[in-house]
């Protein structure tokens, strides 16, 4: 009950000036982020992470918070007006909405998904600070070998999601838990792997990664695939034009697309959320999915459906609350957005942990209550205030857009550490995640196989001092057996079950 208190503080706290300005600040940056091909909150995140070491935890937290809520909505906007995911959790959007759009009823289109984004976004926010307390004690149950099959288990689930790049996901995996290794030893004082330079006895700081996989590396790879028929369709989006009152959705079609409807894609989206390496793309997918399964008109799936926007946005939108239960409690991010918002709690010299919703509660409850604010204010900031203007977010220069980008990415991971050896792997990191993705290889994998290879290391050394050496202490106690359990269980279902069911549907 206390914790609940605290986390209803966290909205006192909004009431700030300040804070409340960094809240709409990220809101729109999130917006712009999200609605513009090619740039998503990730990335918006990984910008701000430079800037955290000069504002306060309190705003910086907050902001990524509104980032985050609002760039997963905003990829519905482009998604609807040309067809193009502002990002990769607006796939589903687009199937449906593109054709509203040519129908006319765009901004229903995207009425109706930010409709979706606010319940979802609410229901997740809500989910996060009623499930936080309970998640909290159950990690105080898990000793060292359950900690290390933990990590294990999210190692694992997130390279296999992409069931056709397994290998692949193995190899940027792994090669993040060897960057990690650089430096001094987790356990004793002694460097390693430093190939005789004293600039790496420190080790490699997070932020030449985090600007380089998600900053160059998309820089790059955008002014590779830049092409003029995408131009021309950009250019062809600035004569729209949509009044305001379009896009509130009618009540009788929200009752058409049912209560329960928006529920249940919120608790899917949720409960998918708390799945490391999961993402909105996959809530999106499965809240899609079973909507359509159950819905009563499934011949409109796929021919302009808004029962679809609404199921396919209120999933990824919820998918944001439940992405912060494993990375708060145990530092292992749901998505890609809270593998950044990671590094900001770690810059701020905040140690994911149970101990950190009981100790410092106070800090992380105006995050809670930003990204529960942010989904309320989606309809009257997005669509009656800005809504018009944002889709000409896409009208923008893109050489202008991208080199601004790529400047303040070299600039910041410099500002952030003042080394300029730093800003140098920075760019490193950039190609080397360009030339990754070109090749298939999961840059998401590269960056959560460096963040959550030390925690791999520690537990694992740690658990076999404790038993002398004997690897079964790992079988032996049970919650790490438990996790080990889970983990073939996802191997099963994810790889082996599908294949099962599509040689049967092929037979």
């Amino acid at each position: 009950m206390e914790t609940l208190q605290t986390f209803m503080g966290g909205f006192a706290e909004l009431l700030d000036p300040t804070v409340f300005l960094f809240m709409v600040s990220g809101f729109l940056i999130g917006t712009f982020f999200g609605a513009m091909p090619g740039l998503t909150s990730v990335l918006a995140v990984a910008l701000l992470l430079p800037i955290t070491y000069s504002i306060d935890v309190i705003p910086a937290l907050v902001m990524c918070a509104a980032i985050f809520m609002a760039g997963m909505y905003s990829g519905s906007i482009t998604a609807t007006t040309i067809n193009i995911p502002g990002a990769p959790s607006s796939m589903m959007t687009a199937i449906e909405g593109n054709i509203l759009m040519k129908r006319g009823k765009g901004a229903n289109a995207l009425g109706h998904a930010a409709l979706g984004s606010m319940v979802g976004g609410s229901i997740g926010a809500l989910g996060l600070m009623l499930f936080m307390p309970l998640a909290a004690k159950l990690a105080l149950l898990i000793r060292t070998p359950g900690k290390f099959s933990l990590v294990l288990f999210a190692l694992v689930v997130i390279i296999i999601v992409d069931k056709r790049h397994i290998a692949k996901g193995v190899v940027a995996a792994f090669l993040g838990v060897m960057l990690a290794t650089i430096g001094i030893d987790v356990l004793q004082p002694i460097p390693r792997f430093t190939f005789g330079t004293e600039m790496l006895v420190e080790g490699i700081d997070i932020m030449p990664i985090v600007i380089g996989a998600f900053a160059i590396s998309e820089v790059l790879t955008q002014a590779q695939s830049w092409d003029l028929s995408l131009a021309e369709t950009l250019n062809a989006s600035k004569g729209m034009k949509i009044l305001r009152r379009d896009f509130i959705p009618k009540w009788a079609e929200i009752k058409e697309i049912g209560v329960f409807t928006y529920l249940r894609s919120a608790l899917i989206g949720f409960g998918i959320g708390m799945l490391p390496g999961a993402g909105g793309s996959m809530a999106a997918f499965v809240s899609y999915a079973t909507a359509r399964g159950v819905s009563k008109q499934p011949e409109k799936y796929g021919n302009g459906s808004q029962e679809g926007i609404a199921a396919a946005e209120s999933g990824n939108n919820s998918m944001c609350g439940g992405a912060f239960v494993p990375m708060l409690m145990f530092g292992i991010p749901g998505d890609p957005t809270t593998a950044v918002v990671l590094g900001v709690l770690i810059i701020n010299g905040l140690q994911p942990g149970p101990r950190l919703l009981v100790q410092q509660a106070s800090l992380i409850a105006p995050m809670f209550a930003a990204l529960f604010v942010s989904a309320l204010i989606l309809i009257p900031l997005s669509l009656f205030l800005f809504g018009p203007y944002f889709v000409k977010i896409v009208s923008l220069p893109k050489g202008l857009l991208y080199s601004s980008i790529a400047v303040v990415a070299l600039v910041g991971s410099y500002v952030a550490t003042y080394s300029v050896f730093q800003m140098t792997l920075a760019l490193m990191f950039g190609i080397l995640a360009y030339v990754m993705r070109n090749q298939g290889y999961s840059t998401v994998s590269l960056l959560l196989g460096f963040i959550l290879g030390p925690d791999l290391e520690t537990y694992f050394r740690r658990a076999l001092s404790m038993s002398d050496g004997n690897p079964m202490v790992f079988l032996t106690s049970l919650d790490s057996l438990f996790f080990l359990l889970l983990t073939l269980v996802f191997v099963y279902f994810i790889l082996f079950r599908k294949e099962k069911a599509a040689t049967a549907e092929s037979s």
